[in-house]
């Protein structure tokens, strides 16, 4: 019944997050990045509470892509500390293990253990944002 009004709304949808990863710094795109697969999860979550299969497959596929092909391949280790950046792309590739889990045993516990991860490195990177340059504080609202 609400199937014409689905497409424009997920169209719009796809034009806001266009827009923000566009104009948006290195740093905004990685938290963009965590929003997406927080999102993700959340969604999968639903899915594996009320029995949506294909719900489920499509939510933690994407959550799944996020973190491997997104994330784990924004670990960068030129200026800084080669183990630190090891042990980042390692806990990536766990959480990838326990979507995979969660998808192929429909279970939960996996989901949670990975949004909890996921909201942590979130806060921590929100927590390290770059000095807005002078001259572009008032571009900040």
């Amino acid at each position: 019944m609400f199937t014409s009004f689905t497409r424009p709304i997920e169209q719009y949808r796809q034009v806001g997050t266009a827009t923000a990863v566009s104009q948006a710094d290195p740093h905004q795109l990685v938290i963009l990045l965590y929003d997406g697969a927080i999102a993700a999860v959340l969604q999968a979550r639903h899915a594996v509470a009320t029995g949506d299969v294909e719900t489920r497959h499509s939510t933690i596929t994407k959550a799944m892509r996020i973190i491997d092909e997104g994330l784990k391949a924004c670990v960068e280790t030129q200026d800084g500390d080669p183990a630190l950046g090891d042990n980042l792309r390692n806990l990536y590739q766990y959480m990838v293990a326990r979507l995979f889990t969660a998808n192929t045993q429909a279970v939960d516990e996996p989901l949670a253990e990975v949004l909890t991860l996921l909201g942590d490195l979130r806060s921590a990177w929100a927590a390290i944002a770059p000095a807005t340059p002078k001259g572009h504080a008032d571009l900040q609202a």
